[in-house]
């Protein structure tokens, strides 16, 4: 029998503790990305972005709070779920952005032509290649905390 929490969600297992192997290769991952050109706030908009999409709650607890201690304003984080309608966002958030939602939902179309040539246009092939892994990288974390129903501290 699982254990029923606060919210009537299940207890569910801590995968962390049970694979820690698992999580040391997801770490690796965060080490990558931490050597790459990407700002503190590019990272940031792209967790919060991807996290917003795929609705996990721990995550976007999470990187909402690192948002601000790296300076993230208040109106940007409430805006980013609509990101496309606002000129709060610079020409290169907003490919990281395109490219975010489109990777994050690539099963409904991919990568698009038009997104990916855009930002060729703003950044080098190896930022779009540190961009794509940053949004694989959350989109693995979200699933993980979804899946064993991680709750925001």
């Amino acid at each position: 029998m699982f254990q029923q929490n606060k919210n009537n969600m299940e207890h569910r297992i801590n995968i962390a503790k049970l694979e820690p192997e698992s999580y040391k290769a997801m770490l690796g991952l965060e080490k990558y990305l931490q050597n790459t050109q990407l700002n503190k706030m590019h990272k940031e908009l792209i967790k919060i972005r991807a996290s917003q999409i795929n609705g996990c709650a721990y995550c976007i607890n999470m990187h909402t709070k690192d948002a601000r201690k790296y300076g993230e304003t208040e109106q940007r984080i409430y805006l980013l779920n609509a990101w496309k309608e606002t000129t709060l966002f610079t020409a290169e958030e907003r490919a990281i952005l395109a490219i975010t939602e489109e990777v994050t939902l690539i099963s409904k179309s991919g990568l698009s032509q038009e997104t990916y040539q855009n930002a060729i246009k703003l950044f080098t092939e190896n930022q779009v290649a540190e961009i794509i892994m940053a949004v694989v990288t959350i989109n693995a974390w979200n699933r993980i905390a979804i899946a064993t129903q991680m709750q925001p501290e």
